[in-house]
């Protein structure tokens, strides 16, 4: 595929290609696109356009929404439920789900969104991101429910990210490798500029919280311990560390030049599985980063194989880079019930033991 091509050409393009993309996905992608323009339009006004800091609701995860979680969600509704080839909609930010029929025609697919991940870091003017997911509506699916969306994200159709920074662009799979587009703002059109994006399978970069590593788990604690040991470690290299607080933007970072994002489950919250929610972050992010030649796992089991049992079920995540994911991957079975200990991670206090 040629550099150049706008959006809409460019799916165009692929539909001549694959039998298994219709005229339906086609627009419906569009309109997804579209909403992202618009979102991107809404972010850029910040102050001035009075949609920085929180809303005056909680969402479902009973979480302080920010005034552009509103927004982005609304922005996102609009646009794609008016379009006759969507049968319903789920967003990370309402409870249940959103029926977009017309005339009681049923569309032939659903969509999965998070309007605005990392949607407190807009309030400080750093990067952050609209995810989305596509999956066909079952074929006696008239009035969708949400048990027509908990699906293993194998069967997805279409997974992207719009993020939002220095210039705005939007990374899409339709199955069939990934490909990135550059919004060029003077025209209004998202420009193809990045074709069969491949992540490189090995990196010295990973991304984790941190602040939070007296409550991971023993597999993480010991990679991220052998990487901040650098050249004198087991791995004999040295590594350094990002974390930017929002998926998209540290996913896009990966997607151009490797490195390992982990959100792993932890004991802060013993009764949460994970942080990042299976439909409207995990899902669709690996399927960008499998197509792109990554790997994206729990620790335990591949990411895309799970069977959701809730619309807001939390997962943990670790993805990216091949080679680093399979040894996290290692790590949990080599130490599942092993407590690994290092003098990085020891507590340290004033007084001599």
């Amino acid at each position: 595929m040629d550099r150049g091509l706008n959006f809409a050409r460019f799916l165009i393009e692929q539909k001549k290609r694959s039998k298994d993309i219709d005229d339906g996905l086609v627009s419906l992608v569009n309109d997804v696109s579209r909403a992202c323009k618009n979102i991107a339009i809404a972010i850029s006004k910040g102050a001035v356009g009075n949609f920085l800091g929180d809303a005056e609701a909680v969402n479902v995860k009973g979480e302080q929404q920010k005034k552009l979680d509103v927004v982005s969600n609304q922005i996102m509704i609009d646009f794609a439920a008016r379009s006759g080839n969507l049968a319903a909609l789920v967003s990370e930010e309402m409870d249940e789900v959103y029926p977009t029929a017309h005339d009681n025609q049923s569309g032939k697919y659903l969509l999965i969104f998070d309007p605005l991940d990392g949607s407190s870091n807009a309030d400080v003017n750093i990067s952050v991101g609209t995810i989305f997911s596509v999956l066909r509506c079952p074929d006696d699916c008239v009035n969708p429910i949400a048990a027509d969306f908990l699906r293993p994200g194998t069967e997805q159709v279409c997974a992207g990210y719009a993020v939002y920074g220095p210039s705005t662009m939007l990374v899409m799979t339709l199955g069939d490798g990934v490909n990135g587009f550059t919004l060029n703002r003077e025209i209004g059109e998202f420009i193809l500029t990045h074709v069969d994006m491949k992540i490189p399978v090995d990196t010295r970069e990973f991304a984790i919280n941190s602040s939070n590593q007296r409550f991971w788990e023993a597999p993480v604690r010991r990679y991220v311990s052998e990487c901040l040991e650098g050249t004198g470690g087991p791995r004999g290299a040295n590594f350094n560390m990002r974390w930017i607080a929002s998926m998209v933007a540290e996913v896009h970072r990966i997607l151009n030049r490797g490195g390992i994002f982990m959100y792993p489950r932890d004991t802060k919250d013993a009764s949460k599985p994970g942080r990042l929610r299976l439909l409207y972050e995990a899902n669709p992010m690996a399927f960008i980063v499998e197509q792109a030649g990554g790997a994206a796992s729990t620790g335990r089991e591949r990411i895309l194989d799970l069977a959701p049992e809730q619309l807001h079920q939390r997962v943990r995540v670790i993805l990216g880079s091949k080679n680093e994911v399979e040894r996290v991957v290692s790590y949990h079975s080599e130490t599942a019930t092993e407590e690994f200990k290092s003098p990085l991670f020891n507590v340290r206090n004033l007084f001599v033991q």
